[in-house]
């Protein structure tokens, strides 16, 4: 009933019917309790997202797997102290992490989200040499820019340990099935001797218990009277016993019929050994009355005819040749289920034995046909069955030892595939992880070209081109990142990865009918998906409704705490509505979940430059600025964060880098021009906005810092020139007010004004 409950659950679980699994395994826990019923019941909560459930289950259990599921539950649930108390138990120190790689990974990921960095890239780094396939922990020591080289991770020792796992479990395999031949001779010769025994036993007391009353009868129990029955109905498998012949008894009632008239439809009820011996047994015991007809002499002759010693009778040769053409077949054709696959079904003599029955019953059953009734019951019938018996006990060790040394033959021809196959995944994985890593260093047209590399049928995946578009959209260029998230789309439309970046991407392109296109979608795949409510943010955020989009992302917080994005546009938003309180606190929960997410950093920087907060700004800026060190816009404002603390020089430096990484970025260029005008390097500052107005040439702050320019070397027409274009390009508000005063005061000197 259990092994039944047990793998009801299992079947369940293949087929995601997690209401039945969970049904059935509590019909299993409460009929047969054990802690290991208790993890697979844990298991089906944990399938069906129930980790409260599973948490109360797994609470103080001791074994490592319900540990490992504990800690599971306890991660999903946020109670990571509780986690990490269950891997590692504080009365344990030194025991050892349940799982194996799975436990680091997790161990990893609890220390990460608790802000031990160091134990946190330990735990990741052991998960990988453990398992080298682990995917997710290169994964983690990549956002925590720890990763080494992908060519050394995913190396010679990463296919040794591969090769060496598939290596000790065949060696699992090979000694459960050593074990299993030598079980089963042991078996088979012990059920040798006892059969003996029990048929003589058995030919002593039918002989004995033969009953001078001729006109009695049997009231067979159990499997004997649905023989005698004429039981059609009955299986192959539950043939009578010689021991079950012992129990029969008498009744005074008339004779029952032949043996041979029971069996309905030519169903064949004996099976071969023990079997074909308790039927003969059960055929004299019923026959015996009858014998007080015959004279004891005449039966001796007859018995001697029938059952001479000279030689095998015809059904017992036959069966037996019977069962060495099944052997012969299944050593040629390799049927057996222990030479196909290791470690699987495990056949045993036993089964042959009924497997060669089944094949011989035809013969065997010709006896009865031919009129050869079991009149006595002679030690030839013993030492028929028991040769059949043997021989099919040896011959089923031996297609066993076949099978066995056939699959290890096979598995050194399989060693050099399993290298093969290990070397071409990990170089696959050594591109994919390289490519990856170099992103999260930010080092974005390395990353770019190390995933060109790839084959064409991984590069139009789902996921490497949703990379892709990350990486450019980190390189500022929108409309290649558009292109390759576009074609994520049509890769994978049901893969939200990235999306969340891609709707930010059509937000700067300002794309209004895409991203409300976009994030219709995303809604209507995936509810409850952040990515999708941060699509739908970018929306409102888009049409200026700064309070709806808020509360958008703040959805997409609310489904995913963790998801360090979202805190960023929540604190993005609050900037936007001058919620600067609110906003730092969102910026400083994103940095909680990921330290290296640099737009939280930035953001904060902002927040503090705007509130003349300088040293505040520049430090945060230059915690940006380490994490991405590549990023124009990050250092453009670490450059107007030094500017404003009079250190012109340095802010020079860092903008002339700014330039360096993004010609076409025009705000370091613009800021530029700030700093040597304060520095009155007029002719300088002249010659940088001339080259900007090429890359920007509707950018009215540009015409408008010109015209200061000009206004302080007094030259009042070319100033008022440039003060009408940048009114002509539609500037903001305040923009417009401070072009408008600059005008009026267009003929007041400079150091007049400043006294004003």
């Amino acid at each position: 009933m259990e092994v039944i409950l047990a793998d009801c659950v299992h079947h369940s679980l293949r087929q995601f019917m997690y209401r039945n699994a969970i049904f059935m395994c509590e019909r299993l826990c409460s009929e047969f309790p054990s802690e290991t019923n208790m993890q697979l019941l844990a298991g089906c909560f944990l399938h069906n997202n129930q980790a409260y459930a599973a948490y109360h289950i797994l609470k103080g259990t001791q074994m490592a797997q319900s540990r490992y599921l504990f800690a599971i539950s306890c991660f999903q649930m946020d109670l990571l102290h509780e986690a990490e108390a269950a891997l590692c138990p504080p009365n344990e120190p030194g025991a050892e992490i349940p799982n194996g790689a799975a436990g680091h990974y997790l161990l990893g990921l609890i220390y990460r989200y608790t802000d031990r960095r160091r134990s946190a890239i330990q735990h990741f780094q052991q998960a990988l040499s453990i398992d080298p396939l682990m995917w997710c922990a290169y994964e983690e020591l990549c956002i925590l820019g720890a990763a080494e080289d992908a060519s050394s991770v995913f190396g010679e020792a990463a296919v040794l340990s591969i090769q060496k796992q598939y290596l000790h479990h065949r060696s699992e395999n090979l000694q459960t099935l050593n074990d299993d031949l030598n079980s089963a001779s042991a078996r088979n010769n012990n059920s040798d001797d006892v059969r003996t025994r029990q048929l003589k036993h058995t030919q002593s007391n039918n002989l004995r218990d033969i009953p001078t009353n001729y006109q009695g009868t049997f009231n067979l129990g159990g499997a004997a009277s649905q023989i005698v029955n004429g039981g059609s109905n009955i299986s192959f498998y539950n043939t009578p016993s010689p021991v079950a012949a012992q129990n029969l008894q008498l009744s005074a009632i008339a004779p029952p019929p032949l043996c041979r008239n029971t069996q309905q439809n030519g169903s064949s009820i004996n099976s071969l050994g023990a079997d074909s011996c308790s039927r003969s047994t059960v055929n004299s015991i019923i026959q015996a009355p009858r014998r007080k007809f015959v004279d004891e002499g005449k039966l001796r002759k007859i018995s001697g005819r029938l059952f001479s010693d000279s030689g095998p009778r015809r059904s017992s040769r036959l069966a037996g040749e019977a069962v060495a053409n099944t052997n012969v077949n299944a050593a040629n054709n390799g049927t057996t289920n222990s030479t196909k696959y290791l470690g699987g079904s495990k056949l045993n003599s036993i089964t042959l034995r009924s497997m060669a029955v089944r094949k011989g019953q035809s013969f065997a059953n010709e006896n009865i046909d031919e009129g050869i009734q079991n009149e006595a019951f002679d030690d030839s019938c013993s030492n028929a069955s028991l040769s059949v018996s043997s021989s099919s006990s040896s011959s089923g060790n031996r297609i066993l030892e076949q099978g066995a040394t056939k699959s290890v033959g096979g598995s050194l021809t399989n060693d050099a595939k399993i290298i093969n196959g290990a070397s071409e995944i990990l170089g696959l994985l050594r591109i994919l992880g390289e490519g990856y890593r170099l992103s999260c260093l930010f080092r974005c047209q390395d990353a770019l070209d190390v995933y060109l590399k790839l084959p064409y049928k991984h590069y139009s995946t789902g996921w490497v081109l949703s990379q892709v578009g990350k990486v450019y959209f980190e390189l500022v260029d929108y409309l290649e990142a558009d292109r390759a998230f576009s074609l994520a789309r049509h890769a994978s439309p049901h893969n939200l990865e990235g999306m969340d970046v891609y709707s930010t991407v059509l937000y700067h392109l300002k794309e209004d009918m895409k991203l409300s296109y976009l994030a219709q979608e995303l809604i209507s795949t995936d509810r409850l998906a952040p990515q999708s409510w941060c699509a739908m943010g970018n929306c409102y955020s888009l049409q200026k409704d700064h309070e709806t989009a808020l509360k958008n992302f703040q959805r997409a917080v609310q489904l995913n705490p963790r998801f360090a994005y979202a805190h960023t546009l929540c604190g993005h938003e609050y900037v936007a509505l001058e919620d600067f309180e609110n906003g730092i606190q969102s910026y400083q929960s994103a940095l909680r979940v990921d330290s290296r997410h640099y737009n939280s950093w930035y953001g904060l920087g902002m927040i503090y430059l705007r509130q003349e907060k300088l040293e505040f700004s520049e430090h945060h800026f230059r915690m940006a600025f380490q994490i991405n060190p590549r990023s124009s816009v990050v250092m453009s404002y670490l450059g107007t964060s030094l500017h404003a603390l009079k250190r012109s020089e340095d802010a020079m430096m860092m903008m002339e880098k700014a330039i360096l990484a993004d010609k076409k970025n025009p705000l370091p260029m613009y800021q530029k021009a700030n700093i040597l005008i304060s520095l009155e390097r007029f002719d300088e500052a002249l010659q940088v906005l001339e080259e900007l107005k090429e890359y920007a040439p509707r950018e009215s702050s540009v015409y408008a810092l010109m015209g200061k320019i000009y206004k302080r070397r007094y030259m009042h027409e070319k100033a008022m020139l440039n003060f009408g274009l940048a009114l002509d390009l539609k500037p903001s508000a305040a923009d417009v007010a401070t072009i408008k005063a600059a005008i009026e005061k267009l003929h007041v000197p400079d150091d007049i004004e400043d006294n004003l």
